[in-house]
């Protein structure tokens, strides 16, 4: 094929400069796409594809117009794609095309998604990781370091980016690419290594946030690179809204609540296992006014304090909130008017605020006065922390801020700022003699009919304009006979006569001018007000954070209020002691039985057992939950509640289906045990759900076993394990702080019924059957296990004649004595007399096997042998 020339030529050009998937490169009135992008921009957004013809050449071609290009561009990277955009502008001979940005997953200010946004950038300086989040829609810059690639990978989950940029060491980490992968949504986006040098990092870090800064806050040199990476890629994709991005927040570990991904997912925090935000537990607290403080809402959830003093504050404040209903309900009215400032902020920073944001900014700092009288007029809230809040920012700036906007904004400004009408006469000495001059032109050109009417006598007069003819004089055919010789005839139609004068063409060239001169007086005023406020941004983003705070604050309130949580006390000692607790989700949908739970120095392990389906997973999350409620300052859902601040939440619960990455659900429950086992600390809360079931039972009950042991005798962590394993329930006998506690269940003639409540001690029974029949098992299969199970419970009641016992018993395999013993000779009776010379040696081979080391292959076979010595015997 030819190569490409004029527009086409030009695209393909442009295209070369970028690593971008795709490019819209503005063409007049339309951003157009050529050859390969048009077809993927055709088949992606159901766009027509046409054909340009360039040099004997035809190549595809789509557009869409100059004023749609927002949605096309969001739905494009929403879909993974980079897409580079190059805008048109006039030069001395006519006009030329440069890229001016790059729209990226991590760089998308058009969103309309409430959640942050977040861009990640990874280093790993092969003795630790240094992590960077930006989110270029509010301006907010966070860093943070990871001792491991384990909480490198908890930090990408906690922060949900959309695009992760790793750096070069990372990049051959094929490991944690593929886990980054597999646990985040996030564009994997290979960026300039150069930019992840440290000492450019610390450079870009000293330009943007200060010298000072960067001494005080000490950073590990991969963080500083990190930071580095981040600011260098939003410079280089052309945002534009580095000037919003005012602060740098360091987010430590050890000031928050550590929450592994595995632990966000079970606990189901901010969306279900299968993926929907109703039914986590954000969606069933969130009742914020405003996206701002639903996403701070959602960032309290990610990232519970350990700071005693920062959660007691909140607590004061959702106390005194949850007590002035009347007060709460007339803030989170005034809230319901507020827009999210933090993002109007970037959008003035970036250059693309319109009018109308401008005038959103206005409104929304007027809500701030509204909020502080409510809260300083109202006891409750005027003695609470919650007065402090709304006094940090700086009001009197706040309201020279707002009063400079209402005085300049119209009403009810366009929503582009080319055609004027943005601002308010008085605003602008000139503007205003413009707009007079221009006024008084159009009602000349207005009155001009009636004036011709009867200066001529002519009938059927009317004064126009279009883009053709311009302004003109139009009469009725019937009458243009009778127009005067200043009349210059233009057009002639069916029923009339179009003309114009001298006079008239004068007007017109002074309306045109006059609004041409409007039009740019008005922008120029109108970019100056806007720089006014992109220079305010750290201001707005206070104000923003102020009233999400508020939001957040007052939704929590309101949950408490309706649902009747109470206010625990959260104390720096390691009790736990929950009387009558609820799961905050599922009593939003059924009645809820509540239970109890007592954690303290002589009781930090419960072993938790019960048929499937009575409730052990449900009342070890409820543990968990209330214990995270209470540390992000939240009310909790029970009667009365002591909880002492954890450093970590660690979950092991159900299987997640990784086979398709080759991982096996014990292998996924493995490495998850070993990630507790590796992080846990005395002062973490671990949940257990039936370690071991993914491998064979001796095996299953062996790791169950030395786990319990670790986390009893080493890390000494407050612990819930459900199992079935019920031989585990004799470990409260030989270690100290182990103790049993019970789901119960009612059994009357047959019928079983789980009580949901738990109680003190082991069970006994696992009621398989029953929870078949339950879920929907064919009822000739259950009935034909309830015969199997009564035969085999008549047989041991037949062994357990001899011993004199009513119960049955369990034989058991004595390897000193060389024979099976029951409650007869349990403590070292006499062997039975019974067994032939090979049962003993068949008894003697069995003593020699470590079950636990033996493959499962190997071990079948050695079983089939002593199946068939014993029987030939």
């Amino acid at each position: 094929m030819t190569e490409a020339t004029g527009i086409v030529g030009e695209f393909l050009s442009l295209k070369a400069e970028t690593d971008a998937e795709l490019l819209a490169m503005q063409c007049g009135d339309f951003y157009e796409f050529f050859a390969e992008d048009a077809e993927i921009v055709g088949d992606e957004l159901d766009l027509k594809v046409s054909q340009k013809s360039s040099h004997g050449s035809s190549y595809p071609m789509a557009g869409v117009p100059l004023s749609e290009l927002t949605p096309y561009l969001k739905a494009l990277v929403e879909r993974g794609y980079r897409v580079a955009v190059a805008d048109q502008y006039e030069t001395d001979g006519g006009h030329a095309r440069e890229i001016v940005r790059v729209a990226t997953p991590g760089t998308l200010l058009e969103t309309s998604d409430a959640d942050a946004q977040y861009l990640a950038t990874v280093v790993d300086s092969g003795e630790g990781y240094g992590l960077a989040f930006a989110d270029v829609t509010t301006g907010r810059f966070l860093v943070t370091g990871a001792a491991d690639a384990d909480e490198a990978l908890t930090e990408l989950y906690r922060f949900a980016p959309a695009e992760v940029l790793p750096g070069p060491e990372v990049r051959n980490d094929d490991d944690l690419l593929g886990r980054i992968r597999e646990r985040t949504d996030a564009k994997l986006t290979l960026f300039d290594a150069e930019a992840f040098a440290p000492k450019r990092g610390a450079h870009a870090v000293r330009e943007q946030f200060g010298r000072e800064l960067l001494e005080r806050l000490d950073l590990a040199a991969a963080t500083v690179a990190a930071a580095g990476a981040a600011l260098a890629y939003v410079e280089e994709t052309g945002t534009g809204v580095l000037a919003s991005m005012t602060r740098l927040q360091t987010h430590r570990g050890d000031d928050h609540v550590t929450l592994d991904a595995t632990t966000q997912r079970n606990l189901e925090l901010t969306e279900t296992m299968h993926g929907d935000r109703e039914g986590s537990l954000f969606a069933t607290i969130d009742h914020t006014e405003t996206s701002a403080g639903g996403r701070l809402l959602k960032e309290w959830l990610g990232r519970p304090r350990r700071d005693l003093e920062v959660v007691s504050e909140r607590q004061a404040s959702v106390g005194a909130l949850a007590s002035a209903a009347l007060a709460r309900d007339e803030l989170r009215e005034a809230l319901g008017e507020a827009y999210d400032l933090e993002r109007l902020a970037s959008r003035a920073t970036h250059g693309s605020a319109d009018a109308r944001d401008l005038l959103a900014v206005a409104d929304t700092l007027d809500t701030l006065p509204r909020v502080a009288d409510l809260v300083g007029s109202t006891p409750e809230l005027a003695d609470s922390p919650l007065a402090s809040v709304v006094d940090r920012p700086d009001r009197e700036a706040a309201a020279d801020l707002r009063e400079t906007l209402s005085s300049a904004l119209a009403a009810d400004p366009p929503s582009t700022v080319t055609q004027g009408g943005l601002l308010t006469r008085g605003y602008d000495a000139e503007l205003d003699e413009v707009i007079e001059r221009h006024e008084a032109v159009l009602e000349w050109l207005e009155t001009l009919a009636d004036r011709e009417k009867r200066r001529h006598g002519l009938s059927h007069v009317s004064v126009d304009r279009n883009k053709t003819d311009g302004y003109y004089i139009q009469v009725g055919k019937s009458a243009a006979d009778g127009v005067p010789d200043h009349y210059d005839e233009i057009k002639t139609l069916k029923n009339s006569k179009r003309f114009t004068t001298d006079e008239l063409a004068e007007k017109e060239r002074a309306v045109l001018r006059l609004e041409e001169r409007r039009g740019e007086l008005e922008y120029e005023l109108f970019e100056e007000l806007r720089e006014e406020v992109a220079a305010r941004a750290e201001l707005l983003q206070d104000v923003g954070r102020t009233l999400a705070t508020v939001d957040a604050l007052a939704s929590l309130a309101t949950h408490a209020a309706e649902n009747g949580w109470v206010r625990p006390t959260v104390t720096n000692e390691g009790d736990l002691e929950i009387d009558q607790g609820r799961h905050p989700v599922v009593e939003q949908t059924t009645e809820f039985v509540p239970n109890d739970v007592r954690l303290a120095d002589d009781r930090r392990f419960l072993i938790v057992t019960g048929p499937n389906m009575s409730g052990k997973s449900t009342y070890m999350r409820q543990v968990a939950c209330i214990v995270l409620l209470a540390q992000i300052g939240s009310f909790v859902p029970a009667r009365e509640a002591t909880v002492g601040l954890v450093d970590g939440i660690f979950t092991r619960v159900g299987a997640l289906d990784e086979l398709a990455q080759g991982r096996s659900t014990f292998m996924v429950e493995m490495n998850e045990l070993s990630n507790i086992l590796h992080s846990a600390t005395e002062d973490s809360l671990v949940i257990l759900d039936e370690v071991g079931r993914g491998t064979a039972t001796y095996d299953g009950i062996s790791i169950a076993w030395a786990a319990t042991e670790y986390l009893h005798n080493e890390i000494r962590a407050k612990t819930l394990f459900a199992t079935h394993y019920h031989e585990l329930t004799g470990l409260a006998e030989h270690l100290p702080r182990v103790a049993n506690v019970h789901v119960a269940v009612d059994e009357r003639d047959g019928d079983v019924t789980f009580l949901r409540t738990v109680r003190d001690g082991p069970t006994n029974r696992s009621y398989g059957v029953h929870v078949a029949d339950l879920a929907g098992v064919p009822e000739p299969v259950v009935d034909r296990s309830r015969d199997v199970l009564e035969r085999l419970r008549e047989e041991k009641a037949i062994e357990a004649k001899g011993s004199g016992s009513s119960e049955p018993v369990q034989t058991v395999f004595d390897v000193s004595s060389g024979g099976f013993r029951g409650p007869a000779n349990a403590d070292g009776g006499e062997p039975s007399e019974s067994l032939d010379p090979e049962t003993k040696r068949v008894l003697e081979d069995l003593e020699g096997v470590d079950v636990n080391e033996t493959p499962p292959v190997e071990l079948i076979a050695k079983v089939q042998e002593w199946q068939r010595r014993l029987e030939d015997g």
